[in-house]
């Protein structure tokens, strides 16, 4: 659910700004009698008309001497606007943020504020985002202007919905349902609801809101929103084991994706076609869509629909029998699906990190007010009858212990989350941020005193296999399973981090290559002999496990990693639940 509801989004956040509706664009440009009237109009036609905004644009540019300041800077945040359009985000954020710095204008402060926020979020700068959020939040109540308060609301909930907050981003969508300005229809609020339902499960292909956000962007003459509301229902189809429907809906919405080139559409109906047709094993379409979309994204894209192709290819090619194409196929789809993984806990972290710093300056914004509650209470002291100074410093004591029960709430709060931002929530060992500074930090320690050390990359037979049997929640227990039995053989100096879904990562310091390799096959022979009990039924599995050494490979953290994950690979080339090091020979292994 979580990887459909982040495709939704990226194309729901970019459909704000693509959703033109290709009208024939034969209108003629407005005379500009009145600029700032003009100026309007040319905004209001951006999602609708957007040929007619490129004219319009153009034709005020030709005016642009004759603008008063006020007009010039309006006419600035919309070629900031057409700059993020194309994909330009680094000059229309700086134009943005001299706007919200130099303009003085408060409505169009505003608007810039949630453009930027809207491309820090798309740009993966997910802490300037969140506090730019949390800017606009508290600005909210006093944002006037109509448009600007839907704009705003607007961001705020797409943005939400990447900080997996869904309450909160539909919440912001009903907002937006209470302030529509002048000409706009219910399309953009309604789509951003779905996408925050669809987020948080609550919403299947035949739920009555979609349907009715599906009718009113068709209604208004929106065809990008309409088309990104039919391919959530697509993605709904897929989770609902109906492929044959998926088929027919994309087949019947592709001639008006394709007309309007939008690039993310065109790309999510290629990976819908492919898991259908996959589903349906029907694999020469499935294996053709699949391509279709890798041979429309950049070599070295991360992103769900790569992944989502990547997926759908290896899935063909084992039904196939084709295993060294399977596996290659199966290599691309890990790597995507450890680059999707990251950016969701770059995007929680850095949520929960300016969350923590709006409690904490909130909590130290109290604590200074209840400190000059007091000395107005002091000086009050001076004055007041010696039969009630004692009632005051009582008083005075309870509010002296309040301030220190709130302080050492602040600190207590930022230990839990530094101790947080360290472990891995699933299983409680080094997530995989603070395994790699860990592990570069004792690598300089072990070079400068001439000693050795071994890195062991160990990755989970098979382990989607388990997720789709038995289900996530036994996955889950075969991850604490596995930490549990790795740590049975480790040393207290040893450190032991999750890479990523099944990957994990283990530094011996002080360890020879011979010692790895034995405490490695330790741990292999203990993950293959130790089943777990997944819901009555035993689960049986193995681990295949790379080895690197100081010794060929240097203290060079980045060296160890990769030769220790080219002898992973080897493993798992070489019949997997194997243990090999960085000096074997092709085909030589512990098994």
């Amino acid at each position: 659910m979580h990887r459909q509801w982040h495709r939704v989004l990226l194309r729901l956040a970019s459909a704000g700004m693509v959703a033109c509706a290709l009208l024939g664009t034969a209108n003629a440009v407005e005379v500009v009698s009145d600029p700032t009237a003009f100026l309007e109009q040319t905004e209001g036609v951006r999602t609708t008309d957007h040929p007619r905004f490129l004219r319009m644009l153009a034709q005020i540019h030709d005016e642009a001497p004759e603008l008063t300041s006020a007009q010039r800077w309006y006419l600035r945040y919309l070629d900031a606007w057409q700059l993020a359009f194309e994909g330009d985000t680094s000059k229309a954020n700086a134009m943005l943020r001299d706007i919200m710095d130099h303009s003085g204008d408060v409505t169009l402060q505003a608007k810039a504020t949630a453009l930027l926020m809207h491309n820090y979020g798309l740009g993966n700068r997910y802490e300037d985002a969140f506090g730019l959020a949390n800017q606009l939040a508290s600005d909210l109540p006093s944002i006037s202007d109509r448009l600007a308060r839907f704009t705003v609301l607007s961001n705020l909930s797409q943005l939400m919905m990447f900080a997996e907050q869904s309450d909160l981003a539909i919440k912001y969508a009903r907002m937006m349902e209470d302030s529509l300005p002048p000409g706009e229809s219910l399309c953009n609020p309604l789509s951003i609801e779905v996408a925050a339902l669809n987020n948080s499960g609550k919403l299947t292909s035949s739920s009555q809101k979609l349907l009715e956000a599906i009718d009113t962007c068709t209604a208004a003459g929106q065809p990008v929103f309409a088309e990104t509301l039919m391919l959530i229902k697509g993605d709904l189809y897929l989770s609902e084991d109906q492929p044959a429907k998926t088929l027919e809906l994309i087949h019947r919405i592709l001639p008006g994706i394709n007309a309007n080139g939008y690039y993310s559409h065109m790309r999510a109906a290629q990976v819908q076609l492919g898991q259908a047709y996959e589903k349906l094993s029907d694999d020469n379409n499935a294996r053709k869509a699949a391509l279709a979309v890798l041979s429309m994204s950049g070599q070295d894209e991360v992103s769900q629909w790569v992944r989502n192709a990547y997926e759908v290819l290896y899935k063909v090619e084992k039904k196939r029998g084709n295993a060294a194409a399977s596996l290659a196929y199966y290599e691309h789809f890990v790597a995507q699906d450890k680059g999707y993984l990251n950016d969701v806990s770059a995007r929680s972290l850095a949520y929960a990190t300016v969350q923590q710093h709006l409690l904490a300056q909130r909590l130290e914004a109290e604590g200074l007010s209840k400190q000059n509650n007091i000395l107005r209470l002091q000086q009050q002291l001076d004055t007041k009858a010696v039969e009630t100074s004692r009632l005051y410093i009582a008083f005075l004591i309870m509010l002296m212990v309040s301030i220190v029960f709130w302080l050492f709430r602040i600190k207590r709060s930022q230990l839990r989350f530094k101790m947080l931002s360290y472990q891995d929530s699933l299983t409680g060992i080094y997530n995989h941020q603070h395994f790699v500074s860990e592990a570069d930090r004792v690598l300089h320690q072990t070079e400068r005193k001439s000693g050795a050390a071994c890195l062991i990359s160990i990755d989970l037979d098979h382990f989607k296999l388990i997720n789709d049997t038995h289900g996530h929640a036994v996955g889950d227990v075969v991850l604490r399973h596995t930490v549990a039995l790795c740590r049975r053989q480790l040393r207290p100096t040893d450190l032991f981090g999750r890479l990523g879904g099944e990957e994990f990562g283990i530094l011996l310091p002080d360890c020879t290559r011979e010692q790895g390799v034995a405490i490695a096959d330790r741990i292999r022979a203990a993950i293959e002999s130790t089943p777990v009990d997944g819901d009555g039924r035993l689960v049986t599995f193995s681990a295949s496990i790379g080895l690197a050494s100081t010794d060929s490979s240097g203290y060079e953290l980045g060296l160890l990693r990769k030769e220790a994950d080219a002898a992973l690979y080897r493993a798992k080339r070489t019949g997997r639940n194997r243990v090999i090091a960085d000096t074997e020979l092709h085909g030589m292994a512990r098994a």
